[in-house]
Order: C-alpha cells, then structure tokens, then sequence
C-alpha cells in the first residue's frame, strides 16, 4: 500500500513539472510547425470578407491596379465551388458536375467576365492563404491583373479545420445604353 501511494505521489509531482511549462509546437517533417486550428464563427464571415478584400487592395494598390468591390454574385460563386471541392476532395478548379469558374459566374448570375479564380486546400488563415497565393505567378497575376473591378470570396471549413477557399476576380460588364423609343 504504501509502495502505491509513493508511486501516485511521484505521478502527481511529475505531472505537475510539465502543467504551465511552455510546450513547444509540434513540428512537421520539414521542420515547420504543424497547422494550428483556425476556427471560423459565422459572425466572422463578414469580417474576414472585407480583411480579405482590403488586403488584396492594398496588395493591387502597390502595383498601380484599382481596387476592388466585392460582388455578391462572385461571393456566391466561390462559396458553391469551396463547397464541391471539399465535396470532391481536391482543390482544382472544374466542378463536380464539369463546371467550369465562367460557367459557375454565369450561374451565379454575374454579366461581367471572369479575370481567374485562386484556389487553397488548408488549415492556415485568409492572410496566409492570400501571401501564399501571392508568392506564385499563377495566382499573384490574377490578384493584381489590373483589368478586375470585382472580388468574391467564400470558404468551406470542415469539421476537422481543413478549410477550402476559394477567390474570384471579374471585370464588370459595360453598362449597356438603352435607346429611348421616340
């Protein structure tokens, strides 16, 4: 018995040695630290839209583009594609159904041309997505393609934290005159 408590008591003392010590993070093979959770509320969506928005601003701004305005119709369009591609598993950028980003625009019911679409399959934030996308060619020449007047932006997150984001770049359609009958 007595044996007993002397163990229960040395479990106990090591036990608290580790409580309140610093942990070091996990690190990967690459000696980088493993993805934290990165939980969204849905009272942060607005939020992290216009973060987003005002980022990829100040990142267009610095190469001479115009800023952007979201686009409820793009936003839609990039919420329906995060949603198939964490369906199928894969970030890519044809739907389920074959769907092509000008084809889901035009679903979504934008009249403007699609500039390009940046995909992301991770655990990280928006602005690490957004730096990650903007240290690729691919992606950096669609954030700053100085011909884009809209942005949509939508992301899927799964129970696990794996989050699917998805952006979307369009020009405006050019307002169209009508004549007046006489």
């Amino acid at each position: 018995m007595r044996a007993v408590a002397l163990l229960v008591a040395l479990v106990f003392t090591l036990t608290g040695c580790t409580i309140g010590a610093p942990s070091e993070p996990t690190l990967g093979a690459d000696g980088k630290p493993l993805p934290r959770l990165y939980p969204i509320k849905e009272r942060d969506v607005g939020k992290i839209q216009l973060r987003m928005l005002d980022s990829v601003n100040a990142l267009r701004g610095a190469t001479g583009a115009q800023k952007l305005e979201m686009d409820a119709q793009l936003i839609a369009a990039a919420a329906t594609h995060a949603r198939d591609m964490a369906f199928q598993n894969r970030p890519w950028h044809f739907g389920s159904d074959g769907s092509s980003p000008i084809e889901r625009i035009a679903r979504a019911g934008y009249t403007g041309t699609l500039i390009g679409e940046t995909l992301s399959e991770t655990y990280e934030t928006e602005l690490e997505t957004l730096a990650a996308w903007m240290d690729e060619p691919g992606p950096r020449a669609v954030i700053t393609d100085p011909a884009a007047t809209d942005m949509g932006f939508s992301w899927l997150q799964e129970a696990n934290g794996k989050i699917w984001w998805v952006l979307v770049l369009g020009q405006a359609a050019e307002p169209t005159l009508v004549a007046e009958a006489e």
